[in-house]
């Protein structure tokens, strides 16, 4: 698949069939996250893997828009450690980019994904790393419930909207 492709298909995939997803492929997942651009080349990300059903159904339950995590045979929280970062105001930004680079490997392996929201919302954050057991200074970003989509849906409408675009005069 083309980059242009993936990214333009790309869809958030919130059910999923029961099979699991082989280590070799999240192990590709992870090497795509890990080629993200980050400041400084800082790379302050951090990966948690979460198979356990009893820990995604928690997580669900620490998300308000985390449901998905119940059907997932796997999460992926992507966390900084925000101590070690030299750039530490970027971490998020850093993050962000690999989450996007883990969502398109995983379309173009024909796997579904999802990007959950934690950080900035400090209950959501205290939760994730209550439950995973993150020390202080590693921050959850977000979460990524994956798995092999029970349904592949229609690419998106394209979302290109030039009122949105906008000169250095504006």
């Amino acid at each position: 698949m083309e980059t242009l492709e993936a990214i333009l298909t790309r869809r958030s995939i919130r059910e999923y069939t029961q099979q699991a997803v082989p280590g070799e492929l999240v192990q590709e997942l992870l090497v795509a996250a890990m080629q993200a651009p980050s400041a400084g080349n800082q790379q302050p990300w951090h990966f948690i893997l979460v198979d356990a059903r009893d820990q995604l159904h928690a997580l669900a339950d620490v998300l308000p828009f985390g449901q998905s995590l119940r059907a997932a045979p796997l999460g992926i929280a992507v966390c900084a450690d925000v101590e070690s970062a030299r750039y530490p105001d970027y971490w998020a930004q850093d993050c962000s980019a690999a989450t996007q680079n883990l969502l398109l490997a995983a379309h173009v392996l024909g796997l579904g994904a999802v990007w959950l929201g934690v950080y900035p919302l400090e209950e959501r954050v205290a939760g994730v790393k209550q439950l995973l057991g993150l020390p202080e200074k590693v921050v959850p970003l977000c979460l990524v419930a994956l798995g092999y989509p029970r349904v592949k849906p229609e690419p998106p409408d394209k979302r290109f909207n030039e009122a949105r675009l906008h000169h250095n005069n504006w």
